[in-house]
C-alpha cells in the first residue's frame, strides 16, 4: 500500500497535481489554493497517477511513501 502526503506549507497553489491526477488531488477554496488529497491511499491502478503528480508539483510538496 503506498500513502500520499502533502506539506502545506511548500504548496504555492500552482495545480499542477490537480492537472495530472483530479481523481486524486484537489485545491481549497482560500486565496491560496493550497492542495487537498482526496484519496489519501491510491488504488494500485492510480499509482502511475500519483507518482507524476508528484514529479509535476514545482514546489516539491508531495511525497508518496510506502504504508
Amino acid at each position: 500500500m503506498v500513502r500520499l502526503h502533502a506539506d502545506p506549507d511548500r504548496c504555492r497553489g500552482t495545480g499542477q497535481c490537480v492537472f495530472v491526477a483530479p481523481d486524486l488531488f484537489d485545491q481549497d477554496d482560500g486565496p491560496e489554493y493550497k492542495v487537498i488529497i482526496l484519496d489519501p491511499e491510491p488504488a494500485s491502478s492510480q499509482l502511475l497517477l500519483a507518482t507524476r503528480a508528484v514529479l509535476a508539483c514545482p514546489n516539491l510538496a508531495l511525497t508518496v511513501s510506502d504504508g
